[in-house]
């Protein structure tokens, strides 16, 4: 049975609740909105038992003080080491002791030898901060309660529709500030992900074969 190319993408489309990114944020098909932190990892086992304990009251804190439901994701991906090893061959090539280039190459084929043998992988934290508003639906857009306006006033639905949209953008910018803020207080660096980073993070989801160099907060 043969399947029709763009019946198959439409299908795919279904199971994406996005609509589009614009300006760092989420807007998915449902009107609802979602901003994404990524987030840097503690090596809490290295800690004193002082310190760990004051980890674990301050991200309490944190989460008691949220009012709003947050999501933490966790993205575990093989480390790609092929960047890592094209800069040492870039170094092998410029080196004229031939000693240096015998444990540059001994070096590399232990590398990659290594990263075969453990499977080494990278682990990359986000917290998704959703905002959804509650609407009230009408019948026009444009005509307020009783029908469409006709005057020079009467605003546009694109009009609107940006003004909806810059109200609800500030709504989920404070609860962004205040995640950031809290996560900062304990001791773990954060930093927005931008449409672009976005775009890459769900290409990579959807794409799980692609091996790309990971995010990295600046």
């Amino acid at each position: 049975m043969a399947i029709n190319a763009t019946t198959k993408a439409k299908a795919t489309q279904d199971f994406v609740p996005i609509k589009e990114v614009r300006d760092g944020i989420v807007i998915l098909k449902d009107g609802g909105m979602r901003a994404v932190v990524m987030a840097s990892s503690i090596n809490f086992a290295l800690k004193s038992e002082d310190n760990q304990t004051a980890i674990i009251s301050q991200f309490q804190n944190f989460l008691n003080s949220l009012d709003f439901s947050v999501q933490i994701f966790l993205q575990s991906r093989r480390l790609d080491i092929r960047p890592y090893t094209a800069l040492l061959e870039e170094r092998y090539k410029i080196q004229t002791s031939d000693l240096m280039k015998i444990q540059i190459r001994e070096y590399i084929e232990f590398v990659r030898k290594f990263s075969d043998d453990s499977n080494i992988m990278s682990k990359t934290f986000f917290v998704i901060i959703p905002y959804s508003q509650a609407t009230i639906k009408t019948d026009n857009l444009t005509g307020g309660l009783f029908g469409k306006g006709t005057g020079k006033g009467s605003r546009t639905a694109l009009e609107q529709k940006l003004d909806r949209f810059e109200e609800n953008r500030s709504q989920i910018e404070q609860r962004v500030s205040v995640v950031e803020q809290g996560l900062l207080r304990c001791g773990i660096r954060v930093g927005r992900l931008g449409t672009e980073e976005i775009v890459e993070l769900f290409y990579k989801l959807f794409n799980p074969g692609e091996t790309e160099k990971p995010m990295q907060i600046n």
